[in-house]
Protein backbone atom coordinates (compact mmCIF):
# COMPACT_ATOMS: atom_id res chain seq x y z
CA UNK A 1 0.00 0.00 0.00
CA UNK A 2 3.01 1.97 0.30
CA UNK A 3 3.44 5.11 -2.39
CA UNK A 4 -0.51 4.42 -3.10
CA UNK A 5 -1.66 7.74 -0.75
CA UNK A 6 -1.42 10.92 -2.24
CA UNK A 7 -1.39 14.62 -1.21
CA UNK A 8 -3.80 16.63 -2.48
CA UNK A 9 -1.95 19.62 -4.50
CA UNK A 10 -4.34 22.28 -3.02
CA UNK A 11 -3.72 20.90 0.23
CA UNK A 12 0.18 21.33 0.16
CA UNK A 13 -0.42 24.77 -1.54
CA UNK A 14 -2.10 25.75 2.35
CA UNK A 15 0.51 23.58 4.68
CA UNK A 16 3.07 25.14 6.19
CA UNK A 17 5.86 24.56 8.89
CA UNK A 18 4.19 24.86 12.38
CA UNK A 19 7.62 26.51 13.79
CA UNK A 20 8.37 28.55 11.19
CA UNK A 21 5.24 28.89 8.88
CA UNK A 22 7.87 27.99 6.24
CA UNK A 23 6.57 26.42 2.85
CA UNK A 24 7.03 23.00 2.82
CA UNK A 25 8.43 20.46 0.13
CA UNK A 26 6.68 16.94 -0.48
CA UNK A 27 9.03 14.20 -0.42
CA UNK A 28 6.84 11.49 -2.55
CA UNK A 29 9.13 8.79 -2.31
CA UNK A 30 10.00 8.98 1.89
CA UNK A 31 6.06 10.23 2.01
CA UNK A 32 7.22 13.54 4.25
CA UNK A 33 6.67 16.92 4.16
CA UNK A 34 10.04 18.59 4.32
CA UNK A 35 10.57 22.11 5.62
CA UNK A 36 14.17 23.31 5.09
CA UNK A 37 13.89 26.65 7.20
CA UNK A 38 13.30 24.19 10.42
CA UNK A 39 15.21 21.43 9.44
CA UNK A 40 12.97 19.08 9.81
CA UNK A 41 10.41 16.30 7.86
CA UNK A 42 7.02 15.92 8.83
CA UNK A 43 5.40 11.97 8.27
CA UNK A 44 2.48 11.69 6.32
CA UNK A 45 0.18 8.14 7.62
CA UNK A 46 -2.28 6.89 5.47
CA UNK A 47 -2.30 10.08 3.55
CA UNK A 48 -2.34 12.62 6.36
CA UNK A 49 0.13 15.10 6.75
CA UNK A 50 1.16 14.87 10.46
CA UNK A 51 2.10 18.52 11.43
CA UNK A 52 3.14 18.05 14.99
CA UNK A 53 6.73 19.11 15.57
CA UNK A 54 7.43 16.51 18.11
CA UNK A 55 6.34 13.95 15.89
CA UNK A 56 9.00 15.37 13.26
CA UNK A 57 12.24 13.99 12.59
CA UNK A 58 15.33 15.99 11.92
CA UNK A 59 16.66 16.29 8.45
CA UNK A 60 20.01 14.85 8.23
CA UNK A 61 22.49 17.15 6.37
CA UNK A 62 22.61 15.99 2.92
CA UNK A 63 18.83 15.99 3.12
CA UNK A 64 19.10 20.02 3.88
CA UNK A 65 20.61 20.42 0.63
CA UNK A 66 18.63 17.64 -1.51
CA UNK A 67 15.88 20.34 -2.19
CA UNK A 68 18.35 23.32 -3.26
CA UNK A 69 19.72 23.28 -6.68
CA UNK A 70 22.17 26.27 -6.23
CA UNK A 71 25.06 26.30 -3.70
CA UNK A 72 26.69 29.10 -2.78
Amino acid sequence: MEGSSEIDPKLLEILVCPLTKAPLRYDREAQELISEEAGLAYPIRDGIPIMLVDEARPLREDEKTRGKLQLP
